[in-house]
């Protein structure tokens, strides 16, 4: 009934990406001296996924998936009684969850392997089938939503009522038949269902061109070696001292990105009247509308961050000044938003030594939440290192029913690493609580609410080694960590959300998006977060042609409002002790049972309200004072 077998669907659940961590992964460390990546059976199998836990055999994947196309058949049994009786209502609606149940496990295992090494056609060929069947499925389902809302509104609940196997979905009743307006007639939402690969192909070509196909070039590194760029090398060059290396690394990403700029802008355009379509075929006043209706966020909220944030830019102009007197350059440019400040701090963790840490610091949530990540550790349920072919960046892979979920990451024995593990150790705890405490129908958690959890992970792994740290530089260092991490997540992330924005109303508007226009309207609005002190380079306003989060559609504000629901979190959980720690833990088992704005405010969140964006606005203030003090000393 809630359609988990749409691909869409699917695939953000699989990819919780966080795209501040795609940006500053990387695994020097582990490479070869010839500047290769490592193949995978050059890395301890203990330190890799366990795939089996999904499937033993791919055979047992292929039995599962004869089992899938089948029932594409047995849909059409249901098609035409749900009005019947509760009965058969009931009957249909388990069925799908079956349908749901099995394709995303598919799905997962397919996705996974795929990921581990794009250049393996064979798992390429399996992601791609399932995807087929993923879509094909929704399309022979797709007489599901419009049926049961043609059935009268008292007749539903006279069902609920009398039948005990369809109480569980009453939530998921209330939420279809509030979405009634935007439901389409069977044979239309057969149509969208069936047009729905053809809509993805602009985020599918540009994945396939960012993670496989993209030839980055060669350049010197900080010792004259040559090295060719990686995304994942690209975000340890931003930190790297050098600032000639940091410039050279920087330019020589860009270059493929603006090399490509018709390609590119194409895609991106075909994303964007993707989902004008689909906004216009469901009676949406815009594509904004239509991303943020399914979960029922009010646009006030997304309208509410992007203009309390719009008016409260001073304190990353403050950044951008303290950064360039630290830093003792003329002109700060984009390649100099995150050099390490303090140099002198040098310190490794290797992934080992960070599991004890992220333990130290976790404690704070209590026993039973340790207790659920020594499960992850022990039991190959994260996969660390960078290899050959391996998708850059981090992950975890999300809610699959009857499954653990996964981690992925990119180790490079840096600072940020550590930072990277507890943010996507915070997504794959909520996904094992709601999995764990959640009957199917709500077994998922919307997007709205994913990055609270992982950003809640890094809050209290911030003050863990602020309190443990041996010197003043270090304290520094980690306040200047923060003070990134508030960049990276609250005020960049708000700025890629207004920019995409302005792009879609353009767009709706008819007008005509060409590369100079958007490079423009980057580097305007670039200008306009950072201030006055900051050179906005050329290679910098190609950003809109190398961010993926811009085909996901109005995704990205949500890691600013994620951000700033967790800092409240955070501290009702040390103000208070136990009490928040309940709420916390029950929000982690939630899942999809409230609307998303609900499982907050039953946490103790109001993100209605501006109060937790002026927090973070205040915190980071608070920060800065304490920085500067720190070095008057």
């Amino acid at each position: 009934m809630k359609k988990k077998i749409l691909i869409n669907q699917i695939a953000r659940s699989i990819i919780i990406l966080t795209f501040l961590v795609n940006l500053f992964s990387s695994n020097d460390k582990i490479a070869q001296t010839n500047g290769e990546l490592p193949l995978r059976s050059e890395i301890s199998v203990e330190q890799t996924w366990n795939l089996e836990d999904i499937y033993k055999t791919p055979e047992l994947w292929e039995a599962d998936f004869k089992w899938a196309e089948k029932a594409i058949e047995k849909y059409k049994t249901f098609e035409g009684k749900l009005s019947n009786s509760a009965q058969d209502l009931l009957a249909c609606i388990k069925f799908d969850d079956e349908v749901g149940i099995k394709i995303s496990r598919l799905y997962l295992y397919a996705s996974l392997a795929k990921d581990l090494d794009l250049g393996v056609a064979e798992n390429q060929a399996r992601y791609e089938r399932i995807s087929a069947l993923a879509s094909n499925l929704s399309a022979a389902s797709s007489y599901i939503r419009p049926e049961i809302l043609a059935i009268p509104e008292d007749k539903i609940w006279s069902f609920v009522k009398n039948e005990e196997g369809l109480k569980v979905y009453k939530h998921q009743f209330e939420d279809l038949l509030r979405t009634k307006a935007h439901t389409l007639t069977p044979k239309e939402e057969e149509l969208m269902a069936l047009a729905g690969p053809v809509r993805d192909v602009p985020e599918t070509v540009f994945g396939m061109f960012n993670n496989a196909d993209i030839q980055f070039p060669t350049v010197k590194d900080e010792n004259g070696n040559d090295i060719k760029i990686s995304h994942g090398r690209y975000g340890a060059a931003m930190y790297s001292t050098d600032r000639a290396y940091r410039e050279r690394v920087y330019k020589g990403l860009y270059k493929p990105f603006e090399d490509y700029k018709n390609t590119l802008v194409a895609l991106f355009n075909g994303n964007i009247k993707s989902a004008m379509f689909n906004a216009k075929a469901r009676n949406y006043k815009s594509t904004r509308e239509a991303s943020l209706d399914p979960n029922n966020v009010p646009l006030e909220v997304y309208d509410n961050l992007v203009n309390t944030v719009g008016q409260n830019l001073e304190p990353l102009h403050r950044w951008g000044k303290l950064k360039k007197k630290i830093l003792g350059i003329d002109e700060l440019h984009p390649y100099d938003t995150y050099v390490t400040l303090f140099p002198s701090v040098k310190k490794e963790y290797n992934y080992d030594q960070s599991k004890e840490i992220l333990l130290k610091a976790l404690k704070p949530l209590g026993e039973d939440y340790l207790k659920s990540l020594n499960l992850a550790f022990n039991n190959r349920w994260i996969d660390v290192h960078e290899t050959k072919g391996k998708r850059s960046g981090a992950y975890s892979s999300g809610v699959s029913y009857g499954v653990h979920p996964y981690v992925l990451l990119n180790w490079s024995d840096q600072l940020n690493d550590v930072f990277t593990f507890a943010h996507e150790m915070g997504h794959n705890m909520h996904s094992y609580y709601t999995e764990k405490n959640q009957p199917y129908p709500y077994a998922n958690y919307s997007i709205f609410v994913a990055e609270v959890a992982s950003t809640a992970n890094e809050a209290l792994l911030l003050d863990y080694l602020i309190e443990n740290a041996e010197s003043k530089e270090e304290k520094l260092a980690l306040i200047e960590k923060q003070l990134n991490g508030m960049t990276q997540t609250f005020y960049r992330q708000t700025r890629f959300a207004e920019y995409e924005q302005l792009a879609h109303q353009k767009t709706e508007a008819g007008e005509a998006l060409t590369p100079e226009l958007l490079c423009k309207l980057y580097g305007d609005m670039y200008q306009k977060y950072w201030g006055p002190e900051m050179v906005v380079d050329n290679e910098e306003t190609y950003t809109w042609a190398r961010i993926p989060h811009f085909y996901y559609n109005f995704y990205v504000y949500q890691y600013a409002t994620s951000y700033a629901a967790s800092q409240e979190l955070v501290a009702q959980i040390k103000n208070e002790g136990q009490p928040a720690i309940d709420r916390f833990l029950s929000f982690l088992k939630a899942g999809s049972s409230q609307y998303p704005i609900d499982v907050l405010k039953t946490a103790g969140v109001d993100m209605t309200s501006p109060k937790p964006v002026l927090a973070v606005v205040n915190k980071m203030n608070e920060l800065l004072d304490k920085m500067e003090a720190l070095l008057a000393e």
